[in-house]
């Protein structure tokens, strides 16, 4: 039995692979859409150092060993942020014009594996679709050595991007085919600037009946 019911809660996965415009066009959806947006690796991170925190030790313990945080504690997270997002909508009695009154959750760089989302679904919600952002891995590597440039960020080099980019098409791409069997896949060609892939989102999200919180 799933936390949530998807009359009153409307969920978008997020997927693309490292590089393919997630977190700009993220931006842009929560802007316009009245996303919360959530992201399981922030909402990891965070855990780790808050005080009290029932799994932070365990999260620090499998990082430092290099495994993958086990899917419960990711989801139950993600879970916990949407219940106190709606408890918070609750208070204020707030549902943005446009939205039907439906709380709506971009879920961005989640589910990483098919069980992930089979066990997300059964547990929080059944999500509405998912938006995969899907552009060549020459023009992702191209981003992301540009963005080494000034990032710091440690994964930013050519060797380890392309370790990114195999973990994605193994783990990650069964869960876009998963879902675009169901009939629930916005595949968005995410070369060109911006502007032009958010345009082609908003044609997406508007063939599929979701609007922007304005209309």
């Amino acid at each position: 039995m799933s936390r949530f019911s998807p009359e009153t809660t409307t969920v978008v996965f997020l997927l693309g692979g490292p590089g393919s415009g997630k977190g700009t066009q993220s931006t842009n959806l929560v802007r316009d859409y009245d996303f919360t947006h959530l992201s399981a690796g922030d909402l990891l991170r965070a855990e780790q150092v808050r005080p009290e925190s029932q799994y932070g030790e365990l999260i620090k313990s499998y990082i430092r060993e290099g495994q993958i945080v086990p899917m419960e504690i990711t989801v139950a997270l993600l879970s916990n942020a949407m219940a106190e997002k709606l408890a918070e909508n609750e208070k204020s009695n707030s549902s943005a014009a446009g939205t039907g009154g439906k709380a709506r959750f971009l879920i961005d760089g989640f589910p990483r594996k098919l069980d992930q989302a089979v066990f997300f679904e059964e547990t929080v919600c059944v999500s509405e679709f998912t938006l995969f952002l899907d552009t060549s891995e020459e023009v992702m590597e191209k981003r992301l050595l540009k963005r080494g440039e000034t990032s710091g960020r440690d994964d930013d080099n050519a060797e380890s991007i392309r370790k990114r980019f195999r973990t994605f098409v193994e783990t990650s791409m069964p869960v876009v085919d998963a879902f675009e069997a169901q009939g629930k896949v916005i595949k968005v060609e995410a070369t060109g600037t911006i502007e032009e892939v958010y345009a082609r989102i908003q044609a997406g999200f508007e063939a599929r009946g979701l609007r922007p919180a304005s209309f």
